[in-house]
């Protein structure tokens, strides 16, 4: 009798994808807006090596990676650097800013494209004199609109529950309806994004908090499902809040990636959203919750 032995076909285990990966470039800001977080980190620019080394790493995770956690990213002095890394390890840039040093670098930002650009027009309220304003406005959206012909444009106005942003906000509809020419009262529905022109919307949402006092553990968020986000030193955490590194997996540096995501203490954070549990502290009390 003769034992045919048929070759197994090789299983190829994929890495678990996720739609996007925050990467805090930098924590330094030029702004300092009430609602942010105040880190205890000290303060540091990653470096365009740093950064190399981050996307080959993260690469077979993700196709989006969000330049954000805390920081302007706009700040960092070899920005365009780290664009052409990311667009040859074929990475999609989104960022976020808060819209002061877009005139700055604008050139930049057109020569290597980026994705998205969500810019926080709430952050001016507190930061530049009411006198200014009005100017600021109206030369971010101009800038936007130029930004617009190679990327997406998110107006953020995260302040509606917040009293005195009344005269800032009201200032920003009246600019934005002269600019796109607005028909009709488009601005009454926080949470949604609101079409102003081609690639170019508006959102509106509450005032951020970032940390609650009641403790909340049925909850789910896009923490290890959809995202995890890597802090200025390297540090893994699950998602874009986590701003201090409060539920430290790892640190991409020093640890393998694959290791840190199979770790006890992500799994039972993942595990834990997908029966729409918080089974962290910090998640407990966290400000963000998917509806």
């Amino acid at each position: 009798m003769i034992c045919l032995t048929l070759p197994m076909k090789s299983i190829i285990i994929m890495p678990k994808r996720f739609k996007k990966i925050y990467i805090e470039i930098t924590n330094r800001c030029n702004y300092h807006c009430s609602f942010c977080y105040d880190t205890r980190r000290p303060a540091k620019f990653m470096s365009p090596e740093e950064f190399g080394f981050i996307v080959k790493k993260i690469h077979p995770y993700t196709d989006y990676i969000y330049l954000h956690v805390l920081g302007e990213p706009l700040l960092h002095p070899h920005l365009a650097q780290m664009l052409q890394i990311a667009a040859e390890t074929g990475l999609k840039v989104n960022l976020t800013t808060n819209g002061s040093l877009l005139q700055k670098q604008q050139a930049l930002l057109i020569q290597h494209t980026v994705r998205q650009i969500n810019i926080s027009l709430h952050d001016a309220e507190e930061n530049i004199s009411s006198d200014n304003w009005k100017e600021f406005i109206e030369n971010t959206l101009n800038i936007a609109c130029e930004l617009s012909q190679t990327s997406y444009i998110s107006f953020r106005l995260w302040n509606q529950t917040n009293p005195t942003s009344k005269d800032f906000n009201e200032l920003c509809f009246r600019l934005i309806i002269d600019k796109f020419q607005i028909q009709g009262n488009v601005f009454g529905q926080n949470g949604r994004n609101i079409a102003l022109a081609p690639n170019i919307w508006l959102q509106l949402a509450p005032r951020f908090e970032w940390v609650k006092n009641e403790k909340i553990t049925e909850k789910n968020c896009y923490g290890m499902r959809d995202q995890i986000a890597i802090l200025s030193d390297g540090s893994v955490v699950p998602c874009c809040i986590d701003a201090d590194a409060s539920i430290l997996l790892g640190n991409i540096f020093t640890d393998q990636l694959s290791d840190i995501l199979k770790s006890e203490r992500a799994q039972h954070i993942k595990n834990g959203f997908e029966q729409h549990k918080a089974v962290e502290h910090y998640c407990q009390t966290c400000g963000f919750s998917v509806d």
